[in-house]
């Protein structure tokens, strides 16, 4: 019997079908889909399934099994992007109060930079914490999914993206496209410089990075694990902050589970106790 879904879609789509999903992207990213979440993998799914002329879920599936470079495909194709700039604008302000009261360079890991929104809001903020477009503040910006961090480093967006963003900062960190390119805007080199993106897991074993990050951004990731698996990855991210860094979440995140791990400094602001 289909799930949520009208017995006319393309594709045959069974309860079966979503869960054999939700244990493969769990055992390949660790990563715990929704029950709810069913016909957004039929939409996400089907694409891949048709653009590998397969038939049905459960041939992808093997097809999945069968073919490791298909891993990513699938992996992106579940993951979630929602982002924007200065989205839970707080964090920002705090941040930019940190820098400016920081004495020497700042390191920061974005860990979850999606399309790049996040990252490059972190790297307005530094240059209007030290009025530079040559702080002493170096980003690195990380994601499990290739595709959003090839946008985020072309640093590329539709001219709505920039709607929720003040003139001074529109005309300040973008240049406007023009002729084929109308209708589009690009961060300056200068943000682009100051941000080095990398594929990373957060379920990898070790993360290939330095451990002494001032701050680290991890913003509505940890919903998509279950809690024991949540508490083994915040262990792991928080090897490589300095003590007394700041850990930031999602609004949508708690830790009052881990409070040997993390103290609140504010709403969804942490300092790492270990």
């Amino acid at each position: 019997m289909s799930i949520g879904l009208k017995e006319n879609k393309e594709f045959k789509y069974s309860t079966a079908d979503f869960q054999a999903v939700r244990n493969k992207l769990r055992n390949i990213a660790g990563i715990n889909l929704v029950e709810s979440k069913d016909s957004m993998v039929y939409s996400r799914l089907s694409r891949r399934i048709r653009a590998l002329k397969l038939n049905s879920f459960r041939d992808y599936l093997s097809y999945v099994d069968s073919h490791s470079d298909e891993h990513q495909e699938f992996v992106n194709s579940l993951t979630t992007n929602l982002t924007s700039f200065f989205r839970e604008n707080h964090h920002f302000e705090h941040l930019k109060t940190f820098i400016k009261n920081k004495k020497g360079p700042v390191k920061i890991w974005c860990s979850a930079s999606s399309t790049g929104e996040e990252p490059y809001s972190i790297a307005m903020t530094a240059v209007e914490a030290l009025n530079s477009f040559n702080p002493s503040v170096s980003i690195v910006a990380s994601d499990i999914d290739s595709n959003v961090l090839e946008t985020a480093s072309n640093g590329i967006y539709k001219g709505e993206a920039l709607d929720g963003l003040p003139i001074s900062r529109k005309k300040q960190f973008f240049q406007r496209g023009k002729g084929k390119n109308a209708g589009f805007a690009r961060v300056v080199p200068e943000l682009r410089r100051m941000i080095e993106f990398r594929k990373l897991n957060l379920m990898d074993e070790q993360y290939d990075l330095s451990r002494d990050f001032d701050v680290i951004f991890c913003r509505n990731v940890m919903i998509y694990f279950e809690k024991d698996t949540q508490v083994v990855i915040l262990r792991k991210i928080l090897r490589h902050l300095k003590k007394d860094g700041l850990y930031i979440a999602g609004h949508s995140e708690n830790f009052s589970h881990v409070s040997d791990l993390l103290e609140p400094m504010g709403k969804t602001i942490y300092k790492t106790k270990v």
